[in-house]
């Protein structure tokens, strides 16, 4: 068994990890971007779980094999926490206030960072709420949205797929459901992006609780037919519910944006789909589906902490250090034995997590993105990249996989004036 001295409090954990490492393995910056999955290659040949420097200055650990993935999710919370309290840096006031890793570990009053009971009363709050969603009145509702983002381009023939339709067709969704005006919603949506982007995300946080507790306030003085307002009714307070409403809609827009945008690539560049989707023959659901194993919308998240020191597979973990889990690291897991032309229908992925804090409506996220990549395939005919596939970009960051532009043309719609019906 590999053995470590106790670290102090700002070193890298298991900094004598075999094989050696120079120094901490950064899961940021322009080369993690620009190639995420050659370094989780490179950890991966180091052990199941590695140290990592998650945002400057930000240490933990990073799980980057399939097995260890499922270790730490079905072991939490008997063997390892989801309470950021835990976190022995941000006890001790080392981690930097502007820190995009603070923004998103941080404690909060919701249901992903609570262990035990507390746990169990707000996660029931949220299956509550979300399992009052009308699914058809949402199909309907997508196919609504997309049709008005669709229309206000589709006499071009060309547009950014990411910009104009992938960002704006799930927030807006998400602000449908939650009942709330669309200046309030975008004002949400928007800061939460900002937080998954590590962008002035001291400012997004504040603004983001700011907007939340407005919504709030205004469900418990008008309530509808909407998932804030099962939530009010499931009895949460002020703060829980801005948390709560924080962590829903964050789950559902972000990641869901960057699904139906990565969908569409995929159906565009990948020739076991280019064509045959169009034709109908391959549905866009077998597309989906292999995003969420190659390239998951939340690649790396799932903070963790070991209760006292716990060892897996030879590497020990100290308490006090944050145990990330990379779901795209372990979806990429050589050792696995479905193929990747085999993964259609297979929903053995971790895209949408595990365990006691997996995800808790992973069908409403598939059914939005699904009904998003239906309406574009119907609506733009010969749709095609505009640009070679090289030249897209994935956005930077370590807790979110998207690309910052899709351009693509299409035969344009002379039915259409070139600003909408």
């Amino acid at each position: 068994m590999t053995t470590h001295p106790q670290p102090s409090a700002g070193q890298c954990p298991a900094h004598e990890q075999t094989p050696p490492t120079t120094g901490p393995n950064p899961i940021y910056g322009d080369a993690f971007s620009a190639d995420p999955h050659a370094t989780y290659r490179r950890l991966r040949a180091q052990g199941p779980i590695v140290p990592v420097e998650i945002s400057p200055g930000v240490y933990g650990y990073l799980a980057v094999t399939y097995r260890a993935a499922v270790y730490l999710l079905r072991n939490t919370p008997s063997r390892f926490a989801k309470d950021p309290r835990h976190w022995e840096a941000l006890r001790l006031g080392q981690v930097p206030a502007d820190s995009p890793a603070l923004m998103m570990m941080q404690p909060r009053d919701n249901a992903l960072w609570k262990d035990g009971p507390e746990h169990t009363r707000l996660r029931n709050a949220i299956n509550t709420a979300v399992a009052q969603v009308d699914t058809h009145a949402l199909a309907a509702a997508v196919t609504g949205i997309a049709d008005q983002l669709i229309d206000t381009f589709a006499a071009t023939g060309q547009a950014d797929m990411v910009a104009q339709y992938s960002d704006p067709l799930p927030m807006l969704t998400v602000i449908n459901m939650f009942g709330c005006s669309q200046e309030l919603g975008m004002r949400i949506v928007g800061a939460v992006t900002r937080l998954f982007d590590g962008a002035d995300v001291e400012q997004a946080n504040a603004e983001l609780e700011a907007a939340c507790l407005e919504l709030t306030h205004l469900k418990r003085r008008a309530p509808g037919r909407d998932v804030a307002s099962y939530l009010i009714a499931a009895g949460l307070t002020d703060a829980e519910m801005v948390q709560t409403i924080l962590l829903v809609i964050g789950a559902a827009a972000p990641p869901t944006s960057n699904l139906v945008g990565n969908g569409l690539r995929r159906v565009l560049t990948d020739p076991s789909f280019a064509g045959s989707v169009h034709a109908g023959v391959r549905p866009v659901t077998d597309a989906l589906e292999e995003v969420l194993w190659d390239n998951p919308p939340v690649p790396n998240y799932s903070p963790l902490y070991a209760i006292g020191q716990q060892s897996y597979e030879g590497v020990d973990l100290w308490p006090g250090y944050p145990i990330l889990v990379s779901f795209a690291a372990a979806n990429g897991d050589p050792t696995l034995v479905v193929a990747p032309g085999a993964r259609a229908g297979n929903k053995g992925h971790l895209a949408f997590s595990a365990g006691v804090h997996g995800c808790p409506a992973p069908d409403l996220g598939r059914l939005i993105a699904e009904t998003a990549l239906e309406r574009v395939l119907d609506r733009l005919p010969g749709l095609d990249l505009a640009v070679p596939e090289n030249e897209l970009h994935n956005r930077p960051g370590t807790f979110l996989a998207g690309l910052t532009a899709l351009p693509v043309r299409f035969q344009p719609d002379t039915r259409l004036a070139p600003h909408g019906r």
